[in-house]
């Protein structure tokens, strides 16, 4: 039963989409690390369970679309979502199943991270449920954050650097949604600085016209890049519902996760590539030596 004393502390309010990651690094578990480290209230609907860990990912399984549907539905109807952030989504049918629902809701403000592979290469999505996404989550969305494999698998032709972001970013964009932005982090290693590459519409005059702005920085020497994607995404959304704008959103959000890598190169979790540090403000990872540095 709720209290009848009134409340006013608002603080932002973000639903998750995604897929749950069992070693804790990605997916749902690592959403609700950056969404909470940033001050918002984070919000689940679990579309897969994956059996996974930093060595990989070993077992998929899809959760009912009766059940994928009821969880979007309690959210909305009791509490509330300031944005959505959409990850893994394993089969056209999950995508049919939450772009109805969203619709239904009314859902205005949808940061859609197309979750079509994971880092250690194993398929999240077929060709089918990239097809799916495009139809019927691209017209929904407010920004799109595809990294350089997704935006090849979209597009069906592969982007080889930075030369290719802008052309890919325009033929995203043509296929409906508000802005798209292309990250730059699949790069191989002779890319000592990375690209990210936003383009947007936006409203001058009356008019539509299209921007688009570059992201510059150094890769963080670090194998312990788990759960980046999905950690930019949910960073991105959550500043959005703090009211920031889409460019100053983007910029915040890479330097978070930026400052999770940094922090995350001192963390020895798992066998294979570990998770970034979601929660660097607030827990230290440094060793002892190297605290002079920050």
């Amino acid at each position: 039963m709720k209290s009848s004393t009134p409340s006013s502390a608002q603080i932002p309010k973000v639903l998750t989409i995604a897929g749950s990651d069992s070693g804790g690094g990605a997916g749902i578990q690592a959403d609700l690390k950056v969404i909470t480290a940033l001050g918002g209230y984070g919000m689940t609907v679990i579309t897969a369970i994956t059996a996974q860990n930093t060595l990989g990912v070993s077992r998929i399984q899809d959760i009912d679309l009766n059940v994928v549907e009821a969880q979007i539905d309690a959210v909305f109807m009791d509490i509330g979502v300031d944005i959505v952030k959409i990850g893994m989504l394993a089969s056209p049918e999950i995508v049919r199943t939450v772009a109805s629902a969203l619709k239904r809701h009314g859902a205005k403000r949808i940061v859609l991270d197309p979750v079509l592979r994971a880092t250690s290469g194993a398929s999240l999505g077929g060709d089918d449920t990239a097809q799916a996404i495009i139809k019927e989550l691209f017209p929904m969305a407010t920004l799109v954050t595809p990294n350089l494999d997704e935006a090849s698998l979209l597009l069906g032709r592969e982007l080889t650097g930075p030369e290719d972001f802008k052309l890919a970013a325009e033929e995203l964009l043509d296929m409906g949604p508000q802005a798209v932005l292309i990250k730059g982090g699949h790069l191989d290693t002779t890319h000592t600085q990375l690209t990210d590459f936003l383009m947007w519409r936006t409203m001058e005059d009356g008019l539509e016209v299209v921007q688009s702005k570059e992201f510059k920085h150094y890769r963080v020497n670090t194998a312990n890049t788990h759960g980046t994607g999905c950690s930019l995404a949910s960073a991105i959304a959550t500043y959005l519902a703090d009211g920031h704008d889409l460019s100053h959103a983007v910029a915040k959000a890479i330097s978070y996760v930026e400052a999770g890598l940094e922090a995350g190169r001192f963390l020895s979790i798992g066998e294979g590539p570990g998770p970034l540090w979601h929660m660097h403000d607030f827990y230290r990872t440094a060793l002892l030596e190297e605290e002079g540095k920050y």
